[in-house]
């Protein structure tokens, strides 16, 4: 297999990285962006923005649809910054390529994406580099963002349950939004995981972070689990009370989140923050806890990181 420039969405410069199972799609008119991501002739795993696809230029931002770079803590318009523009692409090999961004004019930051497919699994390692351009200091957080498509559920993991008697010690914080509804039907708070589901039908927003040391989340769509890990770093400080992972729901799309720690860059400085993707089909997960748990258990033990790896 090889790196091939592809159309795709609108647009006429893409990059396609396949191992024959799966495939990757990175825009290079505008991003970084990595707008498709799922079994090659299958499914989107992530969502698209039919409105959206193959535009180019303007001041607006977009969301367009499937995965991209920010910077934490939110703010606008600073996280906001329109990528509309071309990105320079590098192919390093038959299975890896680059996409960087020219830097953004209202930040200084220069965002970067190494996507490295698995030469035969259905497994990628997507790098996330932010670089301070500024000739000052800036503090910032990467944050990874997959726009997963309707109909799923996003899993988290809980820590471990242990009765009052045994530990009396909270075991991490699970942080709302202003617009935050717990009662929602869409979530399921147990004793394992938590739970959103993405429903076409209800458009108001919601969103919940977490503290999340087991370094990995999920989206289940159909038959197909979509799995990501990362390294959660114990003792540094996380934006957003200490979140790395966050899941953001409306009508539209879910949003599967994780993030790095807080970081103050001095001028020519970078930070990078590493995902590993995974997506297995055949999936049947269950509705109760402990089919959840069966169901997930070899999967989790068998993408658990290797030594050194975060």
């Amino acid at each position: 297999m090889a790196v091939e420039r592809v159309a795709y969405g609108g647009w006429e410069n893409c990059y396609r990285v396949s191992n024959g199972l799966v495939e990757a799609v990175a825009t290079a008119d505008v991003g970084p962006r990595i707008i498709r991501f799922g079994f090659v002739g299958g499914e989107n795993e992530f969502a698209e923005f039919a409105e959206q696809l193959g535009k180019v230029g303007g001041d607006e931002w977009r969301i367009y649809g499937g995965h991209r770079l920010w910077h934490a803590p939110e703010a606008k318009p600073r996280t906001y910054y329109p990528d509309n523009e071309p990105v320079e692409v590098k192919i390093h090999d038959e299975f890896t390529v680059e996409l960087i961004q020219p830097t953004e004019k209202w930040t200084g930051v220069q965002k970067r994406i190494i996507v490295k497919m698995h030469p035969s699994e259905a497994q990628v390692t997507v790098t996330h580099i932010l670089t301070n351009q500024n000739l000052w200091a800036i503090e910032l957080a990467p944050w990874a963002l997959s726009v997963m498509a309707k109909g799923g559920r996003a899993i988290l993991p809980q820590p471990p349950f242990i009765p009052h008697e045994e530990k009396l010690l909270p075991a991490r914080p699970i942080v709302q939004w202003h617009y935050t509804d717990m009662t929602d039907p869409r979530w399921t708070f147990g004793k394992r995981f938590i739970i959103l589901r993405q429903d076409p039908t209800r458009p108001n927003p919601q969103k919940l972070g977490i503290a999340n040391p087991d370094g990995w989340g999920a989206y289940s769509n159909g038959d197909r689990l979509f799995l990501k890990r990362y390294n959660h770093i114990e003792g540094e400080n996380y934006p957003d009370f200490g979140c790395s992972t966050e899941v953001f729901t409306n009508a539209d799309m879910l949003e599967l989140e994780t993030l790095g720690p807080l970081t103050t860059l001095q001028p020519g400085e970078s930070v990078e923050h590493v995902e590993r993707w995974f997506l297995f089909k055949g999936v049947t997960l269950g509705e109760t806890e402990d089919e959840i748990a069966s169901t997930l258990k070899p999967i989790l033990e068998r993408t658990k990181p290797c030594a050194g790896e975060g």
